[in-house]
């Protein structure tokens, strides 16, 4: 199967996929906002750059999209039909550097938890499991 776009186009297109500021990771900042939680963002000083970080709490917060993490839901067990071994292979990238990213934190005493992109759709839940990790 080929490409609905030509070349460059596709490239623009994946050029505008952000990897910071995402709307879940919007979404997650307001809940924790809302919980009277302060943090930081982005701390590149920190394995993985976390999307969020709370640092006298000594917790780091990852914001996952499910296709791109591969996670075990619907939308992250979706694999493209178009050029499959190539997202196969980018997908069990981004795992091993997740896993690695933790590792890290984790030996530098810092709590790790993850938000997967489907987490949003039952707010209340994640609302509860923000207040637990807090």
């Amino acid at each position: 199967m080929t490409d609905v776009y030509p070349s460059a186009k596709r490239s623009a297109v994946m050029a505008r996929v952000k990897g910071k500021n995402t709307s879940p990771e919007l979404a997650v900042r307001k809940l924790l906002t809302g919980l009277g939680a302060r943090y930081r963002l982005h701390r590149k000083d920190l394995p993985g750059k976390p999307d969020i970080v709370l640092p006298g709490r000594r917790l780091v917060i990852f914001v996952h999209g499910c296709f791109w993490h591969g996670h075990d839901c619907a939308r992250g067990a979706r694999v493209p039909q178009a050029n499959r071994d190539y997202w196969v292979a980018k997908v069990a990238r981004n795992r091993a550097r997740d896993i690695r990213n933790r590792d890290d934190l984790g030996v530098r005493g810092w709590r790790v938890e993850s938000v997967w992109e489907c987490d949003l759709k039952d707010p209340a839940a994640l609302k509860a499991r923000l207040e637990g990790w807090l």
